[in-house]
Formats: C-alpha cells, structure tokens, sequence
C-alpha cells in the first residue's frame, strides 16, 4: 500500500525532487530543503531551484547526528513571511463515494444503510456537513520542519472517516506535535485529547484548532508514556489512539525517548486503553523501519496472531514447515506458537481486526514517488 496526499490540495505541490533535497510549494511560498531519501538526480536545473526558491534549509553542524539530524538554519533567498497559513480540506462525501471505503467488517453493505450513512455510528443527515477545512500555521523551524507534514494527507482523512463512523468517540493523539491529526478528529466530532511534551507546539496546535473554526480539544504537556501508563492504572479507554513518535525526543521533565528501546513498550500500553471497536494509527519516521516491521510490532503488541480478517480470506490455513500434513492438523486451530496452525480452515471471523500496513510518499511534478514515512492502521 502506497497512498499520497488528495491531488486537489491547492496549498501544496512537490515540485522537484533529487540529490538529497525537495522543492516545495506550501501556499504562496516555494521551499526547498534536505531530503535524504530522494536519492535521485534533480529533474530542474539548479539555477530554477535557486530562482523559484523562497528560503533553502541550510544544514548545520549537528545535521546528521542522533537527536540533532535535521538542525540547521534557513537562508532567505526572496522576500517571504515568518509565518503564514495553508488550508487543507477533508471531504468525508469524497470518502463515501470512493471505491476505496470499506464498511465497518462486522456489518455487512446492506445493513449500513443508504448510501449517505456511515454504516457504523450516527448516519449523515442533509444538514450534517461532510467536510471541513483545517486551517494549519506554517513557520520556518531550526529542525527543517515547517508545521505540517504534507504526506499524512491520507491519515487525516482515515482519521476523519473513523471518527465519523463513531458516536462521540474519545481520541487520543500521541507525540501530537501541531496537531492536524487532532483537528481531523476534532472535525468529525471526537472528543480529542492533544498530548505533545513541547509546549510551544502545543501552543501552536491551539492556535490552529482556533483558526479552523474548532474547540474543545483538550491539550496536555507531558511525557506520552507516563500518561499512557495512567491512563491504564486508571482504566480509561480510548476509541481512537493516533502515534507518531520520533526516533529521539526527551518528555517536559527530561523524560527520555529512543525509539528502538521504547515504542513496543507503549504499543503494549495503548494496548491496554483501546476500546473493543478502536482503532489505531502508529506513523514512524524513523529510517530503518519498514511497513512489515511497523505491522510485526503492532500485531505483537495487540496479540493479533497471524493475519487479519482480510488476509485470512485470501488464506485460511498455514502449516508450520517443520510439521507433516498429519501432525498440524492435528493442532489447535488458533495457537500463535511456532510449528502450529494460525488459521482454521473454517471461515473467517467478522470480529477479527483489520490490519493495513504500508508507505505515505509525494509525487513530485516529474512522476517521481518520494516515500517518507510507513503507516500502520488497526480497525477492531
């Protein structure tokens, strides 16, 4: 699965990408900055960079180390703004009426009701409204970033149209950071609760919730795996739980964060505080990490043997490599332990959860594909 940001999102194009770097229109202004996974040659000539440029990211000397990857300073090249807004539309009408919607797996299309119902929560009424416009601050940062990730277009989205499926749920969003993921939430009417450690951030994510025409999110400024684990000593569930950690980071009391050492552990933890019917959305940055193994540390941490509800549609039964025909038959239908059958081969459960792993990317004006982060989603 490879999905990309809504072609028609006029607040923002990749325009170039290549030798390390990527040219990018947010707005009115054209960027251009570090991009280490663009490992291909620039398809505009360097002088068309530096003349459709606004401000290039210049790295600085702690580029490159742990903590420090994406420090340096931005180098004005024609006259721009400090900060500026963009607007970014969720259309949940767009949503119903692509061949990409799923219905909720435990009720069959049927059942959903009318075409305008959301087959799983409150129906959409005439004057329900089916999209909403985010308004998000951008601003030039010491770490290359600007306040939005173009790329998590489709998560918002999905965030937008689980939340709508839902009576009033209660979301959770991890390492918030300025919060669009909340605002998608906020949007579709969930109560949101916004959890970042930086309280300028927070501050920032304010602001945009304010300038989208939105309240009621409630803003914490803490260590996500102190709340997390609170939240489980408290009982408190959750109906929608949204993660995108970094690779490094320290929580408001110096809290340290490594995500290698720390992300099964509070996988394990939002385990336990995730409604029966939840979902979850894990996003990860950090390089190294795949799809596959972004789902593996998912399903562990969930105790989700083998495969989902849809993958075991496609295949019902495995046998262990080690056992004969005879011996793993004989086995119990559903064991996650080595050198036994995962899979009965009677159909599946509705109930199973649903899985989908896979990359968010940009497509630059030239075709080429620029994958940025993996995505791993859970329906329950």
């Amino acid at each position: 699965m490879i999905e990309f940001p809504d072609t028609g999102w006029k607040d923002y194009e990749l325009l170039d990408s290549g030798a390390g770097e990527k040219l990018e229109r947010f707005g009115p202004y054209v960027l251009s900055r570090p991009e280490p996974k663009a490992l291909w040659d620039k398809s505009l000539p360097q002088a068309e960079w530096d003349r459709l440029s606004h401000t290039h990211f210049k790295p600085g000397a702690g580029f490159g180390k742990a903590g420090k990857e994406d420090s340096g300073t931005w180098e004005r090249l024609h006259r721009m703004d400090d900060q500026w807004w963009i607007r970014y539309r969720l259309n949940y009408a767009e949503v119903l009426s692509s061949p990409d919607f799923r219905y909720a797996p435990s009720l069959p299309p049927q059942a959903a009701g009318p075409s305008r119902s959301s087959g799983h929560g409150r129906p959409l009424s005439g004057e329900d409204s089916t999209s909403s416009t985010l308004s998000l601050r951008l601003g030039l940062t010491s770490f290359k970033h600007v306040g939005v990730f173009p790329e998590q277009g489709p998560n918002w989205e999905f965030i937008y149209r689980k939340c709508r499926e839902m009576e009033k749920p209660k979301v959770l969003n991890l390492f918030a950071y300025t919060g669009a993921a909340s605002l998608a939430a906020r949007a579709a009417g969930a109560d949101v609760t916004h959890l970042d450690s930086v309280r300028q951030v927070v501050t920032w994510a304010r602001g945009n919730m304010e300038q989208s025409g939105l309240d009621g999110i409630h803003w914490v400024v803490e260590d996500a795996m102190k709340f997390a684990s609170r939240e489980a000593r408290r009982g408190k569930l959750y109906d929608g739980i949204i993660l995108d950690p970094p690779a490094y980071g320290h929580g408001p009391d110096g809290e340290k964060w490594k995500l290698d050492e720390c992300l099964f552990g509070m996988l394990r933890t939002v385990s336990s505080i995730l409604a029966p019917h939840g979902f979850v959305v894990l996003n990860l940055y950090s390089n190294g990490y795949s799809a596959a193994l972004g789902e593996t540390l998912v399903r562990e941490a969930f105790g989700i043997c083998g495969k989902s509800a849809e993958g075991a549609a496609s295949e019902n039964f495995r046998f262990a490599p080690s056992l004969p025909l005879t011996q793993a038959s004989a086995g119990p239908s559903h064991s996650c332990g080595h050198g036994r059958p995962q899979f009965s081969e009677t159909a599946p459960s509705a109930d199973l959860p649903r899985i989908s792993s896979g990359e968010l990317a940009l497509r630059d004006a030239f075709g080429k594909v620029l994958p940025l982060s993996i995505v791993v989603r859970l329906e329950k």
